[in-house]
């Protein structure tokens, strides 16, 4: 399995919405470069064949950026509350095994810092190793059988600025 761990694109700021936080949206700015970097992934040929997101609207919405560049239809977009950012992780990797064991380019969409402990988790089998991951930063894994703990090697992490270059 190849997994792309992506963080939302640039959202509201919490201080500046007024209402529920699961609820803040994309930024103009946050849109437009959610598809620039939808168009860099594409340049570098990488697939999709899912796309699992935290329920979260700026999740939520940067999903739906991804699938239309990669034009997956709403029933390959899924939530899941394990990648809300009070979420657990070795329950995400457990649904992935139960439901979606069989996909082999998938995208997982979420918060920090649950997605770079998830990665750290993957990768080195401690959730403490130091790995920054932007908004709309995508860090790409390779997974043989997807566990919690050891089971992954990172392939690259790419910061937005990079992948919009890319998409340029």
């Amino acid at each position: 399995m190849i997994l792309y761990i992506i963080r939302h694109a640039i959202a509201v700021e919490a201080a500046e919405f007024e209402g529920d936080d699961s609820q803040r949206p994309l930024t103009g700015k946050g849109r437009k470069k959610m598809q620039s970097i939808a168009q860099g992934l594409k340049e570098l040929e990488v697939q999709l064949d899912l796309i699992l997101t935290s329920p979260y609207l700026r999740s939520t919405q940067t999903a739906h950026i991804l699938a239309k560049k990669f034009e997956l239809n709403e029933e390959r977009v899924v939530c899941t509350d394990h990648l809300a950012p009070t979420g657990y992780a070795d329950q995400l990797v457990d649904e992935i095994n139960e439901k979606f064991g069989d996909v082999q380019h998938m995208a997982i969409i979420g918060h920090e810092p649950y997605l770079s402990n998830l990665a750290s988790v993957l990768i080195t089998g401690d959730p403490n190793t130091s790995i920054v991951l932007k908004k709309g930063g995508i860090c790409r894994l390779s997974i043989e059988k997807i566990q919690y703990g050891r089971c992954a090697t990172m392939e690259w992490l790419l910061s937005p600025a990079q992948l919009v270059e890319i998409g340029e």
